[in-house]
């Protein structure tokens, strides 16, 4: 064989060499950027890839909706003193006459330890059946006197709390000093009280606060408390109020700094600032041109990204950035990431060559060492 002709059988063999290690599966993070754009429905896979652009960005920047419905919001304050269930009142009646219907003139009737019912009532003779909770000691003391006033010349009435909480709230979660606290004064609204409680002990931009009032929830960012006066909303006796940290994440894969499940840091996280949470792309590995973002979107935003109606149900949804772009890392700040979705940077097309080449060059190594061994046990047989 002539030397043209050896060259040619071993660029072959290199070349046989270097399939057959491809074809092996060397490792790597994860699914190139042709394998993701194989697996489109364009190609007869099952998610939509979709590049990003301010179209894109404006359809899919859908966030949390937190706040307080109408009857949160319409409440008005309640008194400092509001009467509730349970609670133990005292009575003093006197009247202007030396023989009244309870007393004589000069010398009260005294109703000690007269306790509101559970539905809120009091029972005093000669009134009736008086509805006490949700009233303060001098509303009571109104109805009883103008009850009263018909049946005994000029009632001079005088109600005072003996025992009882009164209207009280609950505070638990991640706040200074969770407990029982009064409705007083002071601390009639939403943000009064948490102060009262201590503030909130974890990063005020993903503080949520959630309050429970009978069948009904409200929920608000704490930030908000601030930003719009209408969430500051005014309490009412039995509250149940919850501080808590902000449970959305994301998921970051591939050439990024760090793999892992990743907290939110703010209200809204945008692309660039996942990748930033991440420590960024990996310099050594990543393609700027491959980043993902994955997720289940609904139909009504899915027939919006893609100019269609038709489509029905959750749609596997692949959002590509490329950063290398003109406008790229602002289609990046732009993007809203949300709860659930998974960040994925492919490695660079000359990451996977280079593992090729290490394995060649390492295989050609050991194959020479095996035939120079070869040659040395020949030599020393002969």
């Amino acid at each position: 064989m002539n030397i043209v002709g050896k060259v040619w059988v071993r660029k072959a063999a290199l070349f046989a060499l270097v399939a057959s290690i491809s074809a092996c599966g060397l490792p790597r993070v994860g699914p190139t950027k042709n394998e993701i754009f194989a697996g489109s429905v364009q190609r007869n896979g099952d998610a939509f890839v979709v590049a990003v652009n301010d179209r894109v960005t404006r359809a899919t920047a859908v966030v949390p909706a937190l706040g307080f419905s109408p009857d949160f919001q319409n409440a008005g304050l309640v008194g400092s003193d509001t009467i509730q269930p349970g609670d133990t009142l005292g009575i003093s009646i006197w009247e202007n006459v030396e023989a009244g219907i309870l007393t004589t003139a000069g010398a009260p009737a005294s109703l000690e330890e007269v306790q509101v019912d559970g539905a809120g009532f009091i029972f005093i003779p000669y009134a009736g059946r008086i509805k006490a909770s949700g009233n303060s000691p001098e509303a009571i003391r109104r109805v009883i006197t103008g009850k009263l006033a018909e049946q005994t010349p000029d009632p001079q009435v005088v109600v005072r709390r003996l025992a009882g909480d009164g209207s009280t709230v609950t505070i638990t979660g991640s706040v200074g000093a969770q407990g029982v606290y009064p409705i007083e004064r002071p601390t009639r609204t939403l943000n009064a009280m948490l102060a009262r409680a201590g503030g909130v002990a974890i990063a005020p931009e993903i503080a949520k606060i959630k309050v429970n009032r009978g069948n009904q929830t409200g929920e608000v960012w704490f930030q908000d408390l601030f930003n719009q006066p209408e969430t500051n909303i005014a309490l009412r006796g039995g509250d149940r109020i919850l501080v808590e940290e902000d449970t959305r994440s994301f998921t970051a894969l591939g050439a990024t700094g760090s793999q892992s499940r990743v907290r939110f840091e703010t209200q809204t996280l945008s692309a660039l600032e996942a990748i930033a949470q991440v420590g960024g792309l990996s310099a050594a590995s990543a393609d700027p041109t491959g980043v993902f973002v994955l997720r289940n979107e609904s139909a009504e935003v899915s027939n919006s990204v893609l100019g269609r109606a038709d489509l029905q149900g959750d749609q596997r949804m692949v959002y590509v950035l490329n950063l290398t772009e003109p406008n790229g890392m602002f289609m990046a700040r732009d993007f809203v990431i949300r709860d659930g979705d998974t960040v994925y940077v492919t490695e660079a097309p000359y990451v996977q060559w280079s593992k090729v080449l290490s394995v060649v060059t390492g295989s050609l190594a050991t194959a020479g060492s095996i035939s120079a061994l070869n040659d040395a046990l020949g030599n020393t047989t002969n």
